[in-house]
């Protein structure tokens, strides 16, 4: 009996034992809300900026649902939208068109930002009317741009055009050199046209680079059959 009162009396005192124990207080960061207060840790919704395109299309829905009477404002915006993409395509389509004819129109040289101040020729023109053209004038503004192999076409339709004037031969766009040749009765000339005509086939549906030398020889051939026939 004596060991259970010791005991109890000793459990009573350890319960009612004072925890002296001391107490760490926390200490926050501080700091806290200027770290978290960038954009990313905003989540407030904020208004979409509306800039001159945006209000113009804004316009367009308005235009369209007002002429076909909708109830969807999303089936007008998506019918806008189409026809704003055809627009689109047809509009560059339309440019590229534009370009390309001025390109093979001789007139490129704008698209690349180079000024010209060439006059735009019609090279098929010029062969359907070799009557009407100074050759002699086409050929130094030819040269002078430094176009020697379309100097040499032109001389050969120059001299075309003199000897159909002196009726030498009779001249005709779908008419091939072996054509002329065969018309021509003077022996003379026959030899000559025919050597300025291998040069001329030579020079104009050679594929190289045309050099000087060669440009001289034919050039020169040239213009002793035509000052020739005079």
């Amino acid at each position: 009996m004596g060991f259970a009162q010791n005991d109890s009396l000793s459990m009573a005192i350890t319960e009612n034992k004072i925890d002296t124990i001391a107490i760490e207080e926390l200490q926050f960061e501080t700091g806290f809300k200027e770290k978290y207060s960038d954009d990313a840790f905003i989540y407030e919704a904020k208004a979409k900026k509306v800039n001159a395109w945006d209000r113009f299309k804004e316009s367009l829905f308005d235009f369209f649902e007002r002429i076909f009477n909708s109830s969807s404002r999303e089936n007008t915006e998506n019918v806008v939208e189409i026809i704003l993409k055809v627009l689109a395509a047809a509009l560059l389509i339309f440019v590229i068109y534009l370009i390309v004819k001025a390109i093979m129109n001789g007139e490129g040289t704008w698209v690349f930002g180079k000024s010209s101040d060439k006059k735009v020729i019609n090279y098929e023109e010029i062969e359907k009317n070799i009557h009407l053209v100074d050759f002699e004038k086409l050929i130094k503004a030819t040269l002078k741009n430094g176009e020697n192999r379309l100097a040499i076409r032109y001389y050969y339709l120059w001299l075309l055009k003199i000897m159909s004037a002196k009726q030498f031969i009779e001249w005709d766009v779908e008419k091939t050199n072996s054509d002329y040749l065969y018309e021509i009765n003077n022996t003379a000339i026959k030899n000559q046209f025919e050597y300025v005509s291998y040069l001329y086939n030579y020079i104009w549906y050679g594929e190289f680079e045309l050099d000087e030398v060669t440009f001289i020889k034919a050039k020169k051939a040239f213009d002793n059959l035509i000052n020739s026939l005079g």
